[in-house]
Order: C-alpha cells, then structure tokens, then sequence
C-alpha cells in the first residue's frame, strides 16, 4: 500500500497519529489563505470567461459523487435546449494540453472522469491545467450559453457567476481538519452561504442527491457460454475511486456479499499485471475504473479469461435542485426551455 493511500486509509478511520501532520496543516492553511488573498486584491490577475461559469466541487480530498451530479446536469441541460459545455483539469492524464475530449479519447491522455463524462453525453468539453485555456479552446469548436467546471473549486484564478458544492453525508468531513491532517481542501466555514447539494440516502436538506445503482453491464465476455449476472458468486472487486466504501457498499446494495477487494489510488492508471487474479472468478469494477481497464483490453492480444463486469451508477436530484438552477440561470439571462 503506497504512503497516499495509507494516509486516505487514516482519514477515513480518523487515526489519532494524524495530529503529528498539524504543523503541516498550518502551513497549508496560510498557503491556501495567502493564495485566496492575492486574487482578491488583484495581486495575481482572475480570468472571465464570455460566457457564464458554473464549478462543480467539493471542499473534501476523494469521491463526493460531483461527477454523477455534474452527468446528470449536463443532461438535464441538453433536454432543455441549453449549448452546455465543460472544462475540467484532466487529472491523470498526460496531455498534451489544452486538449477536446472526444468520445473515443484516450483516458491516459485526457484523464478518466473527461473520458466517462463524454462517453455518457457527447458533451462538447476541453482539458487543461489552465482553465483559460481550455476555455477558449472550447469556444473556439463551439457557441456555448454556459460553461460547467468538473472540481475547481479551488482555482481562483478562474471567476465564475455560479457555485455547486458536494457534501458527501455518507462519508462526513472526518476530523474536520485542513490537508494533510484531515482531508479537508477548505475549512468548514467555507460552506456558509454557498449552494450546497447534500449527498445522503437520508437527506436533511431540499437541495440533495443519491446515488442510484443501476444494472451491472459487461466490459468483456470471456466465454460463448456467459450468463447473466450472478449476485452469488464470489468476484474481484477492483476500485480506483477516492472513496472505495462508497463501491463496496453499492455492491451490497444489490446482493452481492461475495468479492475481494482490490484497491488502487484515485485515478490508477491500471496495468495487465494488476487484474492478474490466481483463479478465474469474474471482476466487477466501477465506471471511472471501467474506461482505463477497457483501453487495456483493447491493447492487449491475450484473450482474458474471466468476464469483467461494471457497476453503473446514476445521481437522482431533488425536485429542489432543479428549481435552484432554473432561478440561478434565469439571473444569468439563460431560460430553461420547457420541453
């Protein structure tokens, strides 16, 4: 087990050892708060896009469920005849950059979470580190009425008219501590007065979402002779998310209580040698996880000898949300068409 994931493992069981990372966290807050600053004062320049923006974020380290949220969004847009597109950093990927994701992208190229946000929509979105860029390459292929940031939350160095915050009830703020002691990017505080949509099976707020888990699916078929899926067989669960339980748990959901965990970092970048298993059970993975192991299949010549199957999941808004960005819209001058 690599040092970053040892410390998402200490996280997630708020480990007491992890006040010995204080000192760090300190020097993490007055970083994060001097950054903040020299935007605010203009010391470091903001770039304003043409059109409006939207970001899509969490103040947590790990998996909220933003991804989801920001697919369902994008289609609900698309229904209502809004010219949405999206920017994202292209975390894992190498570039080069900026770069359009396009439906047959490469994951190692442009990131996964570009990648399955395209195979899902067809949304017209561009990758970069600098969100400038990718921007204006984006506008330069397409007439956009709204831009949506996948995370940035962050990035102040890009302004924008409109904000989504994630807060993932399931998994909580742990320790409630800033990087690295806890796996808070921003404090507490930053929560009061902004757009927060409540991730919980149990919500307590209108603006919420849940995660609905659909029918898993087959990457591959490793025989003639596949059946249909089997909830009581045993699997190799492989999982590359920030937040592992939540696939473990969504797993149980439908019945399945049989599978060995195999766990990587966030944006794992899988090789052959990694699903190599000692027997033929079937795999089951996530479909973040999917669209890198997919591009292994096709690059590989040996024939694998286990079906590979995929667990879809799907975020269901509140009726609350929905009105929320309707309103929030209506003031950027963007109408929702009735459909």
């Amino acid at each position: 087990m690599g040092v970053a994931q040892q410390i998402q493992e200490a996280w997630n069981k708020q480990s007491r050892w992890l006040m010995l990372l204080r000192p760090l966290s300190c020097l993490y807050r007055c970083g994060f708060q001097l950054n903040k600053q020299l935007y605010r004062t203009g010391l470091k320049k903001t770039y304003h896009a043409t059109v409006p923006v939207m970001v899509i974020g969490n103040i947590t380290v790990g998996g909220s469920g933003k991804t989801p949220l920001l697919i369902q969004l994008v289609k609900f847009l698309q229904q209502h005849n809004i010219r949405v597109g999206v920017i994202s950093r292209g975390y894992g990927g190498t570039g080069p950059f900026p770069a359009l994701v396009l439906p047959d992208s490469s994951a190692d190229c442009v990131g996964d979470e570009p990648c399955l946000i395209v195979q899902n929509t067809h949304v017209p979105m561009a990758v970069g580190p600098d969100r400038q860029q990718a921007i204006e390459l984006l506008l330069q292929h397409q007439a956009l009425d709204l831009i949506i940031s996948d995370d940035g939350l962050q990035h102040w160095a890009l302004a924008r008219q409109l904000e989504w915050i994630v807060l993932d009830n399931n998994r909580g703020l742990g320790n409630q501590k800033l990087l690295p002691e806890g796996y808070l990017r921003e404090p507490v505080s930053r929560l009061q007065g902004a757009t927060v949509i409540e991730h919980s099976a149990k919500p307590t707020a209108k603006t919420h979402m849940h995660l609905q888990v659909g029918q898993p699916y087959l990457l591959n078929q490793a025989t003639e002779q596949t059946k249909p899926f089997d909830s009581t067989l045993h699997y190799h669960a492989v999982v590359g998310i920030g937040y592992p339980q939540r696939f473990y748990d969504s797993l149980k959901s439908i019945g399945l209580d049989h599978f060995k965990k195999h766990e990587f970092a966030d944006h794992y970048a899988y090789e052959w040698s990694d699903l190599q298993f000692d027997d033929t059970a079937p795999m089951i993975t996530t479909e973040k996880d999917a669209v890198k192991i997919k591009m292994l299949l096709q690059q590989q010549t040996i024939t694998i000898d286990r079906d590979i199957w995929v667990l879809p999941v799907e975020a269901v808004l509140s009726a609350a949300c929905y009105s929320l960005l309707e309103d929030q819209l209506r003031q950027l001058n963007i109408n929702i068409t009735k459909v």
